[in-house]
């Protein structure tokens, strides 16, 4: 079937063609074999497969040419002894396709992009057996959301991109590495994959390593071509996802650390801080973050506790009131009281709540009154602004005094969205409730942060 030689395939590629599951998600850094060896599978799944209809689709019809059909290893270049393209349709069939010749008689795949609605609606007339989507990260959702429940395998390629688009949360987030090769993932991407999680979803995380046809010399020219601390460098040379520009916050690997890692130093003070939102449409949540700070003057994000009306109210839940936070966050702070301050060490006694949110810092002291707990309530201190917040955090984060427990996926998540507005010198607000609880957390006790400052 296979016009020429395959390429020379790495262990990891090796293990992709040959694992059989309903949906695949590739993604990492360019020219890591995404689309030649992703391509070889697809169109195995065509050949195999029971159902006659199949579809390839791309940001539009000439990308999907460019990128998938005509590319160099491409699948007319591995195909073209058994498969025929016809961009302007043939017979009774006038949409651009292919046509494959297998054991089981002939596929059509039909050749779309998701940037014509009207030509894809007409792809989708009925249920089809295999997809391959290039470029998912920019996909029409509409068109995503019809052709995943129409088919009865998906495969997607992708660079990585910014990580608020609804692609991940609602596709690429369910799905799941194979367990013999998370060791190669950045735990940064991990964090990341925290949708409930769908059975048979697999994520695929490849890089220029997995890239067997790549020499040493191809990967620095690669590397050096694309200047280091921009949009492009982490997403198609580091293979993590990022926003486009304005980033407030530069949060690499080197600041997240595990469990383990924050068990071993010795904290000085610990504290709580509370932000809150009760709104029950919209993506904004209430947010605990308990802190660490070690007598080496590191700030350690440790736990965080985040919930959404929202998405409460849809699970058939009732929406958190502000009398609802005192109990959460009493079993919050007792939670973590126990699981990192050591004997003898001063607790996260106090407390810092939103001071605009006089309701929720009210039941608290309410819940003290009748109920009693070890724990003091206070309005946050807002008198540092958040520019001088921001700054702070930036000059700590340099120097890697800054640092979050990888099970912070919201706060994680936040710090890789949280960005300045466009047309104004502030960040916006968005994407920020994990990290203004966190900025309540510290701000009495910044004196205690940063070995720079200690030394000024």
């Amino acid at each position: 079937m296979v016009n020429k030689p395959m390429l020379v395939l790495s262990p990891k590629f090796r293990d992709f063609l040959t694992v059989d599951v309903p949906r695949e998600y590739l993604e990492g850094t360019t020219a890591a074999g995404k689309t030649t060896v992703g391509i070889t599978k697809f169109m195995c799944k065509v050949a195999n497969s029971d159902i006659k209809f199949h579809v390839i689709a791309g940001a539009d019809l000439g990308t999907v040419e460019k990128n998938v059909i005509n590319s160099e290893r491409g699948l007319l270049d591995q195909f073209n002894k058994v498969a025929e393209y016809y961009p302007s349709g043939k017979g009774k069939i006038r949409l651009p396709h292919i046509e494959m010749k297998t054991n089981k008689g002939i596929k059509v795949i039909y050749i779309c992009g998701y940037d014509n609605k009207k030509r894809w609606q007409k792809v989708l007339g009925g249920q089809v057996g295999c997809v391959y989507i290039d470029e998912v990260n920019i996909a029409d959702m509409e068109f995503l959301r019809e052709i995943s429940h129409r088919c009865h395998y998906l495969m997607t390629t992708s660079n990585p991109d910014d990580p608020n688009l609804p692609v991940y949360k609602e596709f690429l987030n369910r799905s799941r590495p194979l367990k013999r090769w998370v060791k190669d993932y950045p735990q940064e991407l991990l964090t990341m994959l925290n949708e409930p999680a769908v059975k048979g979803w697999v994520h695929w995380y490849f890089t220029f390593n997995d890239n067997a046809s790549m020499t040493s010399e191809d990967i620095q020219r690669k590397v050096d071509a694309v200047a280091p601390g921009t949009k492009m460098y982490k997403n198609k040379i580091q293979g993590l996802r990022g926003r486009a520009t304005g980033l407030v916050f530069d949060l690499r690997q080197e600041h997240i650390i595990t469990p383990e890692q924050a068990m071993s130093y010795n904290y000085v003070q610990f504290s709580c801080g509370v932000d809150t939102s009760y709104s029950r449409l919209s993506d904004d949540t209430i947010a605990f973050i308990f802190t660490g700070i070690t007598d080496t003057r590191i700030k350690v994000t440790l736990a965080e506790e985040v919930y959404n009306n929202r998405d409460i109210v849809r699970n058939g839940g009732r929406a958190l009131a502000p009398s609802d936070i005192p109990p959460l966050l009493v079993e919050f702070l007792e939670h973590n009281r126990k699981r990192w301050v050591a004997n003898g060490d001063a607790f996260a006694r106090e407390v810092f709540i939103d001071s605009a949110d006089q309701a929720t810092i009210n039941e608290c002291l309410k819940y003290n009154e009748e109920v009693g707990s070890i724990y003091d309530f206070y309005n946050s201190w807002k008198k540092l602004t958040i520019i001088d917040r921001i700054q702070l955090q930036q000059g700590w984060m340099k120097h890697v005094d800054y640092q979050i427990v990888d099970e912070c996926i919201e706060n994680i998540r936040e710090m890789n969205a949280y960005s300045w507005k466009e047309d104004k010198s502030e960040p916006e607000d968005a994407n920020d409730h994990t990290i203004n609880a966190d900025q309540y957390s510290w701000i009495p006790f910044k004196n205690l942060i940063g070995r720079m400052e200690a030394k000024k």
